[in-house]
């Protein structure tokens, strides 16, 4: 076997120091000690998918047809979609845990890899829990269950980082060079073990008192944040300790709103959440759209196209729901495209805009059930209309958030008097405006609700291709008007200065 060879200084030897010491690292300590990139990616898609087909339960919740959606809504539907968000926020809470914990981590072996996998299993097993949950609420089990894998999750993710700290060859250069490592650990316990503590609560209390197990489970969404607001206050009234001085310099692992996440990681997830939202809807297609043989011969007289006809509403619905998150998808890159640095905050609003996104195979469920015009598709549309506008509006909250510290967050083009300013604004305004205001209009309209949804569904991909067109004559029209009334100003002014003072203004 031949040695390996010696790296050979070049010109752009330095160029690459991270990738170089990860390879020199991997070599030095054996081949069970490699980079976790490939393990990210895995965690990030399966993490992305689990959070997302929380929504299967709410999606396919039965209507019969001689029922009122706005009945079905406060009975049925209601419920479910409460308890579907909490459940997407707490396991996009045990993602954040998991970007922030392999900030921290940046090496793994075959332990860690499959205490990771082990961590992944039991997530992946959530969905399971949740469909207990929301098929009976008043049963304590389901919520108890759930409550137990978060509890099990916590603790993995608490030996991952003990087993971190025991091998420090494995952590990131800051905390390895660093003389308090008994100190980061019990920081990063601390903040790990919360959610935990707050579940294992859940899970007692389920069997006395429902409602407070979800509170404590709400708890886990907000908690981080309102300690952070509580140590805030704190630090206005009575002023801030050194043991917080201290605290503040940990930022790869702290619920700082302006700390920075990985960039590569919360678009590796958001993906995943619109590549699974968009093969929800082909399934249902599968399943629900595909006419027996039996009928097709005996009703249809052996003619599939005649019995697909019947599906007509079905396939627009689906192509219309797809084109919308298609380009919801597209805003979401063209926005991230021009971020240079995603704070914590910027990706608390990630999330939520997922949440809604997650929530558009019902949306689908529920144009595509009321085929005929009634009262329940108007419902229904309105139902898309708000899913669509939360979405929509939480991507251009990112982009506001991103603004106000434009200059460590965003690309120059994109901030305030960048040549691509205007046009991001446009593009990020498009679809809260035009579901809005379609919301309102099947409110006026009421008779060509359907006929509004669906040129609105057609128009937006025309509108996206043009817009720039759009912008460009947009403010190719402000300037000239501006420059008009500059021209009006100056030629008062000009006006001015040519009369004498003695000469009367009349």
């Amino acid at each position: 076997m031949s040695a390996p060879r010696a790296a050979v200084p070049g010109p752009d030897s330095e160029s690459v120091p991270v990738r170089g010491r990860g390879m020199e690292l991997e070599l030095e300590l054996g081949s069970s000690t490699q980079t976790s990139h490939r393990l990210l990616a895995y965690s990030d898609a399966l993490l992305s998918i689990i959070a997302t087909v929380m929504i299967l339960p709410v999606a396919h919740t039965k209507i019969h047809p001689d029922q009122k959606l706005g009945e079905s809504v406060q009975q049925l539907l209601l419920a479910k979609i409460a308890v579907y968000l909490m459940t997407f926020l707490i396991v996009t809470v045990a993602w954040a845990a998991h970007v922030r914990l392999f900030q921290v981590i940046e090496l793994i072996d075959d332990v860690l890899a499959l205490l990771n996998l082990a961590c992944m299993m039991i997530i992946t097993f959530l969905p399971y829990t949740f469909s207990l949950m929301a098929s009976f609420p008043e049963v304590p089990f389901g919520i108890f269950l759930f409550s137990v894998c978060a509890v099990v999750i916590g603790l993995i993710q608490a030996v991952i980082v003990a087993y971190g700290f025991y091998h420090p060859h494995l952590l990131n250069q800051q905390i390895q060079v660093s003389e308090n490592q008994n100190f980061y650990k019990r920081h990063i316990l601390k903040i790990i073990l919360r959610g935990p503590i707050l579940c294992f609560l859940a899970a007692i209390c389920s069997f006395f008192f429902i409602p407070l197990s979800y509170v404590l489970l709400g708890l886990v969404i907000v908690f981080p944040h309102l300690t952070r607001f509580i140590t805030w206050c704190k630090t206005k009234i009575v002023g801030r300790r050194d043991e917080e001085e201290e605290h503040h310099s940990l930022e790869t692992f702290t619920f700082y709103l302006s700390e920075p996440l990985s960039k590569e990681r919360v678009e590796g997830f958001s993906d995943g959440v619109y590549a699974i939202v968009a093969t929800l809807l082909i399934l249902d297609i599968c399943e629900d759209n595909v006419p027996d043989p039996r009928e097709v011969e005996e009703k249809f007289h052996g003619s599939l196209l005649e019995a697909l006809s019947e599906y007509g509403p079905n396939y627009l619905a689906y192509f219309g729901s797809f084109v919308t998150i298609g380009l919801l998808w597209f805003v979401h890159h063209s926005l991230f495209l021009y971020v240079t640095k995603a704070t914590r905050l910027m990706g608390l609003l990630n999330i939520l805009s997922l949440a809604f996104i997650g929530g558009l195979p019902l949306a689908y469920q529920l144009t595509s059930e009321f085929a005929e015009k009634s009262h329940n598709e108007i419902e229904a549309i309105q139902v898309s209309c708000v899913i669509t506008f939360f979405a929509s509006i939480f991507q251009f909250a990112i982009w506001t958030t991103a603004l106000l510290h434009e200059r460590e967050t965003l690309h120059p083009f994109a901030r305030y008097g960048g040549k691509e300013h205007a046009f991001m604004f446009a593009k990020l305004a498009l679809y809260p405006c035009v579901s809005l205001g379609v919301f309102f209009l099947t409110c006026l309209l009421s008779e060509f609700s359907t006929a509004i949804f669906h040129l609105m569904q057609i128009v937006i991909p025309f509108a996206f291709l043009a817009l720039r067109i759009f912008v460009r004559i947009a403010l190719t029209v402000l300037r000239s008007v501006m420059s008009l009334s500059r021209r009006k100003v100056v030629l008062l002014e000009e006006e001015e200065a040519c009369l004498s003072p003695t000469e009367p203004l009349s």
